[in-house]
């Protein structure tokens, strides 16, 4: 037998009230250009794609304790980004480099966050969690 998850997928749409839009660079730093003056790379326009648009949210994570590891100890380091986003399970699946931007928000009253309307983030971890009705990445801020 089949599960219904209609139910939790209309409570968790709910929270995704953020208009959220997800670029590729399809040939990456490929095609990228040297500027000789500067020394940096230079992104030929139109360099990204639009792979997907939609409802999602953009939440901050919570921040690790930090304590100073034992001499010998193994330690993991702390996530060097802020936020995550939360995606709806039928949105694509991204990969480390996409870029995500907050278009705007659906959201009664106004942004969750009014901050972050136009920001990009790039995604840096897709392997936070799939769920039955969502899909959660890491990003960090880029502009």
């Amino acid at each position: 037998m089949a599960l219904d998850l209609d139910g939790a997928r209309r409570v968790v749409e709910r929270v995704l009230d953020d208009k959220l839009e997800a670029w590729r660079d399809s040939a990456g730093r490929t095609d990228d250009v040297l500027d000789e003056t500067t020394g940096a790379l230079v992104a030929p326009v139109p360099d990204e794609v639009l792979l997907w648009d939609g409802l999602g949210a953009l939440l901050p994570l919570g921040r690790p304790a930090i304590t100073k590891p034992l001499d010998g100890a193994i330690a993991q380091t702390p996530p060097t980004t802020d936020y995550q986003a939360v995606l709806p399970v039928g949105a694509p699946q991204l990969r480390p480099d996409d870029v995500i931007r907050v278009a705007g928000s659906a959201r009664r009253g106004g942004p969750r966050d009014p901050q972050l309307v136009g920001r990009r983030f790039r995604v840096s971890d897709t392997a936070v969690g799939t769920y039955s009705v969502l899909r959660i990445v890491r990003v960090q801020v880029i502009d």
